[in-house]
């Protein structure tokens, strides 16, 4: 072999020893020993703990994603593409505490499909589940992107509406409830007609998470009242 082809290889066999030389010496260096008192066995020794420190580095980087993936799945909704009740009300705790500490209102809706029960009876459950997907998309569809939706469970959704007071609350809703109720949805090339019944409630000073959606399922509860005595 020539000299110029081993050159590369020798360049990179120096790197490889410069790398290690200056691993060796700042390691030697914490450990207060000087580089010229280390033995050869001292410094593999050395070297190999080296590895064995890179290695767990990663291994715990990996398993920090593998964690975030769980915790991420642990907060999805099973069906539609959105948070679950307890991510949600995790997050409304949050939004309530910062509205409370910096004095701004901030809101949640709560939805009600009605008569998912007669969907599933006449075209299936799976045309159900496909009607719960849409509109879970039609909400994260039309809300800011600071707000939060999330499905409670069964045929009810909730959004968090941060820095919007009740009547702004009021107004989401019944835009909302429009744009789902207004959007067409096929099963089978059958149009399916989808009905929404709404709540709006604006945070109280003190409430938590149970009292606040309770109050907005309690104002979903009137509105629908509302509908039922006025038809």
């Amino acid at each position: 072999m020539t000299a110029g082809a081993s050159a590369p290889a020798e360049r990179g066999e120096a790197t490889a020893v410069a790398t290690a030389a200056r691993a060796v010496n700042d390691v030697t260096t914490i450990m207060g020993v000087p580089e010229a008192e280390l033995t050869p066995k001292v410094r593999a020794a050395i070297m190999a703990l080296l590895g064995e420190v890179e290695q767990l580095r990663r291994e715990l980087k990996d398993a920090q994603a593998r964690l975030g993936h769980l915790e991420k799945l642990a907060d999805q909704d099973t069906l539609a593409p959105i948070s679950n009740r307890r991510a949600f009300i995790r997050e409304l705790s949050r939004v309530i505490s910062y509205s409370q500490r910096y004095n701004i209102p901030s809101s949640v809706l709560f939805f009600d499909l009605n008569g998912l029960k007669a969907i599933n009876d006449t075209h299936g459950h799976v045309a159900g589940d496909a009607v719960l997907t849409h509109v879970a998309s039609i909400l994260v569809e039309k809300v800011r992107g600071s707000d939060f939706v999330g499905r409670l469970g069964g045929d009810e959704f909730g959004v968090i509406l941060a820095n919007a007071d009740q009547t702004a609350a009021n107004e989401k809703a019944q835009s909302l409830v429009a744009a789902i109720e207004t959007s067409e949805f096929l099963w089978q090339g059958q149009r399916v007609p989808i009905s929404l019944a709404h709540g709006a409630y604006s945070f109280e000073s003190g409430e938590d998470p149970a009292t606040a959606i309770a109050n907005a399922d309690k104002a979903m509860y009137q509105n629908k009242q509302q509908g039922r005595a006025g038809s």
